[in-house]
C-alpha cells in the first residue's frame, strides 16, 4: 500500500527515507503528518527536550515536619497547612493500605 519516500530534514538538510513501514506505522497511529526530522535530529532533540536523563523533573522541595503519630522528625514533599495531621512514612502505610 505505502511506498518508501525521500524527504529532507528540516534542522540538518539532510535527504531520510520514511519507508513503507514507518508510514503504515503512522497510519495505524493515525498521525497526519510526515515526520519533518531525520531519525538523527528527532534522537537528538528527544535527548534534549529531556534533559539527557530521560527526565526533565526539577528537584523536589521538602518540607521538615513532626510526625502527628509517633512524633518523629521526618520530610514530606508538600507544605503542610496545619489543618490537618502529617505522618512519617511508617505511620502513614497503614492508615492508607499500601
Amino acid at each position: 500500500m505505502f511506498q518508501d519516500k525521500t524527504l529532507t530534514c528540516k534542522d540538518c538538510g539532510s535527504d531520510f527515507t520514511f519507508s513503507a513501514s514507518e508510514q503504515d506505522f503512522f497510519a495505524e497511529k493515525g498521525f497526519t503528518n510526515e515526520p519533518g526530522r531525520c531519525p538523527a535530529c528527532r534522537a537528538a532533540r528527544k535527548a534534549t527536550s529531556r534533559g539527557n536523563s530521560g527526565y526533565s523533573r526539577q528537584e523536589r522541595q521538602m518540607y521538615d515536619v513532626t510526625c502527628s503519630a509517633c512524633g518523629k522528625e521526618t520530610q514530606v514533599p508538600f507544605q503542610p497547612r496545619g489543618d490537618k495531621p502529617v505522618y512519617c512514612r511508617e505511620c502513614y502505610r497503614p492508615r492508607n493500605n499500601w
